[in-house]
C-alpha cells in the first residue's frame, strides 16, 4: 500500500509537575528530513526522536515540534555569588572613601542589581527520566501521523490507478489504429502518386505495396505500445503492492511512460495517434504529480 507523505500527528503527556505536548507536521521531499524543535536545556532528546521518527518514515519533510510546561515545583534555583558581592562591596567603599562619600549609599538593592550577584540557575535535569517521559507522545503523534499518510495514500492509489487504467484504454486506441497502417498507407502512396503523375505513367502495385510496407515499418509503434501497456500493469502492481518506499520506483516507472509516449507521438504518421499521444501524456502528467507526494 502507498503512502503520502503529507500528515499530522500530535500527543500529549501531563503529570503533576509537567506536561508534555508533541506536534508532528510533514510534506513531501525527496529525502527524510527532520527537524526538531524544542527547549534549549532538553537539547539532549533531539537524536533520540530523529531515530525513533526514522524507524517509521522513509521521505518526506517532517517538522517536529516538543513544548514543556512546567506547573509544579520550579526547575530552577536561585544561586548567590557571596565572593562576588563583597567584592563589589569593597569596591563601592572605596569609591566612596576616594569621594568623600558615605558607606551609607551602598544599599542592598544596589548589590543585589550588580551582574552576577544573584544568578537563576536550571536544576540538573534527569535526563533518563524525561527521554521515558516523551515516549507516549512522541508514538502517540507519530501513529497518528502514519495512519493520516495512509489514508492520503489510499486516495492517491484509487486516483492513479483509475489514471492508468485511462492510459490502457487510450493505448488500445492507439492499437486498433495502427492495425491496418499498411494497407492504409498503401491506399495513400498511391493516391499520392497518381496526383501528381496523373495517369502519365503506371506504377507497378508491387512496388506501390514495398514502399507503403517500408513507410509503415518507419512509423511502427507496436514496441512502444507492448512497452506502455507492461509499465501500466506494473505501475498497478506496484500500487497495490506491500513494498516500502514505492515513490521512487513508481517515479521511475512514470517517466519511462512518459518516454514510449513520446515516441509514438515522433514515430506515427496519423492525425488520430497524435490526439491519443496528447491525451496519454495528460494523464501522465497527472499521474507525475500525484506521485511526489508518495513516500
Amino acid at each position: 500500500m502507498i503512502k503520502s507523505m503529507t500528515g499530522y500527528g500530535r500527543g500529549e503527556y501531563s503529570d503533576d509537575i509537567r506536561s508534555i505536548t508533541i506536534e508532528m507536521k510533514s510534506v513531501n521531499h525527496r529525502y527524510c528530513d527532520i527537524n526538531v524543535r524544542l527547549p534549549y536545556r532538553y537539547a539532549f532528546l533531539e537524536k533520540d526522536v530523529i531515530r525513533i521518527v526514522k524507524e517509521r518514515l522513509l521521505r518526506g519533510k517532517i517538522d517536529i515540534s516538543i513544548r514543556f510546561d512546567i506547573f509544579g515545583e520550579s526547575e530552577s534555583d536561585i544561586r548567590l555569588n557571596n565572593d562576588l558581592a563583597d567584592k563589589y562591596y569593597l569596591a563601592l567603599r572605596e569609591l566612596g572613601s576616594k569621594y568623600d562619600l558615605s558607606d551609607k549609599n551602598i544599599s542592598l538593592e544596589m548589590l543585589a542589581g550588580m551582574p552576577d550577584v544573584i544568578k537563576s540557575l536550571p536544576l540538573a535535569t534527569d535526563k533518563e527520566l524525561v527521554k521515558n517521559l516523551i515516549m507516549k507522545p512522541l508514538n502517540d503523534s507519530l501513529e497518528s501521523m502514519c495512519l493520516m499518510r495512509e489514508s492520503e495514500g489510499k486516495k492517491l492509489a484509487i486516483d492513479i490507478i483509475n489514471r492508468a487504467e485511462n492510459i490502457d484504454s487510450i493505448r488500445d486506441k492507439v492499437e486498433e489504429i495502427t492495425k491496418d497502417s499498411t494497407s492504409k498507407y498503401q491506399d495513400k502512396l498511391k493516391l499520392r502518386i497518381e496526383e501528381l503523375l496523373k495517369d502519365s505513367i503506371e506504377i507497378p502495385e508491387d512496388r506501390i505495396a514495398v514502399e507503403a510496407a517500408i513507410l509503415a515499418d518507419k512509423s511502427d509503434v507496436t514496441e512502444e505500445v507492448v512497452r506502455l501497456k507492461s509499465h501500466v500493469q506494473q505501475l498497478i502492481n506496484y500500487v497495490k503492492s506491500d513494498e516500502p518506499a514505492l515513490g521512487k520506483k513508481i517515479d521511475f516507472l512514470v517517466q519511462e511512460m512518459n518516454r514510449e509516449a513520446n515516441t509514438i507521438g515522433s514515430k506515427a504518421n496519423d492525425d488520430r495517434i497524435t490526439g491519443c499521444v496528447i491525451d496519454l501524456k495528460a494523464e501522465i502528467e497527472k499521474i507525475r504529480e500525484q506521485v511526489q507526494n508518495i513516500e
